[in-house]
């Protein structure tokens, strides 16, 4: 178990490393997140039944593992705005966590494009990410997220969509910014 354990971890490390820092933008974050797949790894690998590639199956606990910080991180934020009551007031605030400064890329327009991915919906960036940053197949992707193929293929679309929609709302946004002053 352990050889094929390491042999996973050297193989996937990073992928998985990659995936789970563009879902949550944080480094030490998706570090803990890691630890916890590979956690899910040990405890879970006698029930694989190799349907799938690895890889897909390491994915899909990656994934699993991020909505499940992501569902934490939401009771959270409830649990602390309603030991406040901040009232009516309460949904102006906003966590305005910096990108890391391993994303802080000279070329703006992938700084942008980071900006606006995080504005997506949890689908859509996951399937960008994996299809596009993972370079995983459209198979690939629609078993690691679940999904089937023409789910995975409408998603992209539309996130691709989105994503456009929102980078050129952001060009505007600079243009006017460039106006004002």
């Amino acid at each position: 178990m352990k050889a094929v354990f390491q042999e996973l971890y050297e193989k996937y490390h990073q992928d998985v490393y990659q995936f789970l820092f563009y879902m949550v933008k944080n480094r030490e974050q998706a570090e803990d997140l890691v630890q916890e797949v590979y956690i899910k790894v040990m405890n879970s690998y006698d029930r694989f039944k190799g349907e799938s590639s690895e890889k897909t199956w390491l994915f899909s606990i990656a994934r699993h593992v991020a909505i499940d910080y992501f569902r934490r991180q939401k009771r959270k934020r409830n649990k602390i705005l309603e030991f406040f009551d901040w009232g009516e007031s309460g949904h102006l605030i906003e966590d305005e966590d910096p990108i890391p400064e391993d994303i802080a890329v000279q070329n703006e327009e992938i700084q942008k494009m980071y900006q606006c991915l995080d504005k997506c919906s949890v689908d859509q960036r996951s399937v960008l990410i994996l299809r596009y940053i993972q370079s995983m197949s459209i198979q690939e992707t629609a078993d690691v997220l679940g999904m089937s193929i023409s789910k995975v293929k409408t998603t992209q679309h539309r996130g691709m969509k989105n994503l456009q929609q929102l980078m050129e709302e952001e060009g505007r946004k600079e243009g006017d910014n460039r106006e004002a002053r």
